[in-house]
């Protein structure tokens, strides 16, 4: 029979634990937000507009994959990112871009300038690709736009999802190579339906323990060490070595 004091001492740690992967993070981050100004006050009123990333798209210009991520609006910004998913096949004389929001029909396609701002928020590359890496993985990315099971009207959940993040994540496993993983603040990049509890995590690098992304652990070489709680994410980047922290993101090297 376990002890009380001992029961006591765990229950301590956990709570030394949660306090210091979880709370002061979140915390730090949500004093800094209400500093900074938190973003536009409301979506009529944001800057929408291109952020400059890209060049005029011209036909003559090689394939190009590009995956988006940048904080959401008002307070929700404290702790998530909106991502989405731009394309340009050689020979195209345009950007198409695919997101999956919260209103109306969840997948749009060409909602916004390819590169625009997120209510106001610079969106921050998660992938590049470019030539040859970007073609081979075009045809990918359109099947899984595509099958994306969640596109139906009133299937969208902003927690813990499917939403956004669930979407990128959805085509990031599709594609041909491992290559990135979503930001530790794409809220909802963990979300799996009833049932799906242990899987490969979308690089295919490792393995992902989730609870409907409620809670959970994940395990892989390109997403590294992540421990989700309620879709906030703590963990270590090995690959490129940095910390996640709730809030914050990923603070370490490019």
């Amino acid at each position: 029979m376990i002890s009380l004091s001992l029961l006591g001492s765990t229950l301590r740690v956990l709570g030394l634990v949660l306090l210091g992967l979880f709370l002061l993070p979140l915390g730090t981050h949500a004093l800094w937000w209400m500093v900074r100004g938190g973003g536009a006050a409301d979506w009529s009123v944001a800057d929408w507009s291109s952020a400059g990333l890209l060049n005029p798209p011209k036909a003559s210009d090689p394939a190009l994959v590009r995956v988006y991520a940048a904080r959401v609006g008002r307070w929700r910004g404290i702790f998530a990112h909106h991502s989405w998913i731009v394309v340009k096949p050689a020979g195209a004389a345009r950007y198409t871009r695919y997101d999956v929001v919260g209103w109306g029909m969840p997948v749009r396609t060409d909602g916004w300038a390819a590169d625009g701002r997120w209510f106001g928020n610079d969106p921050q590359t998660v992938l590049a690709l470019d030539g040859d890496e970007a073609a081979r993985a075009i045809p990918a990315i359109r099947a899984a736009v595509a099958d994306y099971p969640y596109r139906a009207l009133g299937t969208y959940q902003a927690w813990p999802g499917p939403n956004s993040n669930s979407f990128s994540a959805h085509v990031l496993a599709r594609l041909p190579e491992p290559q990135a993983t979503l930001p530790p603040t794409a809220l909802g990049k963990d979300w799996a339906p009833p049932g799906r509890i242990v899987e490969r995590t979308p690089s295919g690098t490792g393995i992902r323990v989730t609870l409907g992304g409620y809670a959970g652990i994940t395990l892989g070489w390109v997403e590294g060490i992540e421990v989700n709680l309620l879709g906030l994410v703590a963990g270590l980047d090995l690959r490129r070595p940095a910390l996640k922290l709730p809030g914050w993101g990923r603070i370490g090297t490019t």
